[in-house]
């Protein structure tokens, strides 16, 4: 009989989607496909501004870390372990314990709700930073708020003398160092 459950892998940091492509070649190559439901390397995109190029690269959500759905028994276990990269099954006393369905549940969730692009560089409230787009390129003006959410910035920004406040992109604008 079949007992899929859900297993937090410990991969080496930035080497989740390694891991995950060997674990499924392991699969394919012992012929035991009946063995993995999935494995997912939950992600979520972020934008990042380099030389004023802007550029979305996937980063994890949780950086050195894979679930797998698997039925897994000793040698599968042991299988995988001996990969590269794979840090270790985590779970008590040395063997591996299935994830709650509440904490898989929380995972799936994040990772199917995958939302717009996220910043790489955070905000400081009160921190300056100068608009590089659009018509108030090249004003200066303080963080007063930071909408993660909708990737917006409400800055205050001095026009003709006069405190303003401006809502704006995070993506059009730059620090200044």
């Amino acid at each position: 009989m079949m007992d899929h459950r859900w297993y937090a892998i410990q991969t080496y940091a930035g080497s989740e989607q390694a891991v995950k492509r060997a674990i499924e070649e392991i699969v394919v190559n012992n012929s035991i496909e009946e063995k993995l439901k999935e494995i997912i390397v939950p992600t979520e995109d972020v934008i990042e501004v380099k030389n004023g190029k802007k550029k979305i690269t996937e980063r994890s959500l949780y950086p050195g870390y894979a679930f797998a759905h698997l039925d897994l028994d000793t040698r599968l276990w042991h299988m995988i372990q001996s990969l590269p990269k794979v840090g270790r099954f985590i779970g008590e006393s040395k063997k591996p314990t299935p994830l709650s369905e509440k904490d898989i549940q929380l995972i799936l969730e994040k990772a199917e709700k995958k939302g717009a692009p996220k910043p790489k560089i955070f905000f400081e409230t009160g921190e300056s930073v100068r608009i590089t787009e659009g018509p108030f390129a090249n004003f200066t003006g303080a963080v007063e708020e930071y909408d993660m959410e909708h990737g917006k910035l409400r800055l205050n920004v001095l026009i003709f003398g006069r405190s303003t406040p401006v809502e704006i992109l995070y993506s059009q604008v730059e620090k200044i160092v």
